[in-house]
């Protein structure tokens, strides 16, 4: 079977996961009673799975998806102010094919990038439990066993940073996280969580409105790491 029709019966269990309560309970609970400015759509309200090129060098991890965004859209970051972010700095960086994404069937292709979350369901004021985010750690090992060509992490955040670092502990590649500190524009040398390859972890600060309104993040910080990224795997772009 290759990689596209495995990543395909991954995305399905992951859909059809309940392993954690308080997850299920409110990604459900969001579905139903949804937000005035989206009365009219039929929301997602199952855990989101991720997305993108099969053959991908680039993966990259965020947190989990939005209450009215990836839950209601189906599609992580897709339908929210994060994604709007986003996607306007891959398209520039030449890993997507169109600036936005609104919806799962908007046309948005996505160029030798992968992107999937830490946690596939919406957790409540954005805090999953360390427990949460262990349930949600053997889909990422899965992807990355399936995506066998990634050889950079694009780490949205210091949950995604903290995952991606704990799978590599749990296999035996790294001894202590304290090692690979979180900062935005760092980068760390890592081995291949299941090929013996070296694997690039590149940090960033999560798109989200805190950052991007507050001036913590700014398109200009943003496009650097991306160039960053880009020139390490010998992608062309924009910016």
């Amino acid at each position: 079977m290759d990689a596209t029709r495995q990543l395909a019966a991954l995305n399905r269990l992951i859909i059809a996961c309940r392993k954690c309560p308080r997850l299920t309970r409110y990604r459900e609970q969001v579905a139903r009673e949804k937000r005035r400015a989206y009365r009219d759509w039929d929301y997602w309200g199952r855990p989101v799975p991720g997305f993108g090129d099969p053959q991908a060098e680039l993966l990259v991890l965020g947190l989990a998806p939005a209450a009215h965004g990836g839950n209601r859209t189906g599609r992580v970051f897709t339908g929210d102010r994060s994604g709007d972010f986003l996607f306007r700095a891959l398209y520039a960086a030449g890993f997507a094919n169109r600036p936005t994404s609104v919806s799962r069937d908007d046309g948005l292709r996505l160029r030798n990038c992968y992107i999937t979350a830490s946690v596939r369901c919406c957790p409540p004021q954005n805090k999953p439990t360390p427990e949460e985010q262990a349930n949600c750690r053997p889909y990422l090992e899965e992807e990355f066993r399936l995506l066998q060509n990634v050889r950079a992490v694009l780490a949205l955040g210091r949950i995604a940073h903290d995952t991606f670092l704990k799978l590599l502990k749990d296999q035996g590649r790294v001894k202590r996280l304290a090692d690979f500190p979180f900062a935005h524009g760092a980068e760390h040398e890592l081995l291949h969580p299941y090929f013996n390859r070296g694997i690039q972890l590149f940090d960033a600060f999560h798109p989200s409105q805190q950052n991007t309104q507050t001036g913590r993040l700014t398109r200009a910080m943003f496009n650097r790491v991306l160039r960053a990224v880009r020139n390490f795997i010998g992608t062309g772009g924009r910016i």
